[in-house]
């Protein structure tokens, strides 16, 4: 399994409180280059992480940069979260940088796909819940927060908030799985369909 398996989570919350947040926010396309998935937190939030193109000279307004919060692995944003190109490079930045947890009233639909292969829940609470926990965290000097994948409850101090999360993402969290290793629990049925169609079909023996 994966470093990034989890089913317990507690980390140190902070708030981008904006909708709509793209993923060509959470990582410009000209940083689409590794190919692998690490090396992609430095450019996390890039412009608005950094005052400058090259990504030296930090923005001390910016959340992540502030003491306290460069640890933050639970993020609370808008609406509509992850919305616009499909890129999974998003959510590896987020993982890469050390986020578990993201808590909005809505992500976009495929970033919800890209999430949970990379080992992040999305938790979506109403905006009235949300208001609630930001309120809370606001009243702390840093603030954490609990989340649990086996009772589907998030704790927040003496709040807690029930979520819910379909099972297909779950297991993938909790077992640190991708699209690949997914496919390879079927390695057993994918090698005997081979072999069938071989023994089958060998005129198409040349395609093999």
């Amino acid at each position: 399994m994966k470093a990034n398996h989890w089913t317990k989570h507690t980390g140190v919350v902070v708030s981008i409180p904006r909708d709509d947040i793209d993923t060509d926010q959470i990582l410009p396309k000209q940083f689409m280059k590794l190919i692998n998935k690490n090396g992609f937190a430095t450019h996390l939030f890039h412009d608005w992480r950094y005052l400058d193109f090259e990504g030296k000279v930090s923005n001390p307004e910016f959340i992540l940069n502030q003491e306290g919060f460069m640890n933050a692995s639970v993020l609370i944003a808008g609406k509509n979260f992850g919305c616009g190109s499909s890129r999974e490079h998003a959510p590896w930045a987020l993982a890469d940088f050390g986020f578990r947890v993201i808590i909005a009233p809505s992500f976009a639909d495929i970033f919800s796909i890209n999430a949970a292969k990379n080992g992040i829940a999305l938790v979506r609470l109403q905006e009235g819940e949300i208001r609630s926990l930001l309120e809370w965290v606001s009243k702390q000097r840093i603030a954490q927060i609990q989340i649990n994948l086996e009772t589907y409850e998030l704790i927040a101090g003496e709040h807690s908030f029930s979520f819910q999360l379909d099972s297909a993402s779950v297991n993938r969290i909790r077992n640190g799985w991708d699209d690949i290793d997914i496919t390879l629990k079927h390695a057993n049925e994918i090698l005997e369909f081979e072999t069938k169609q071989r023994k089958e079909r060998s005129f198409l023996e040349v395609c093999w």
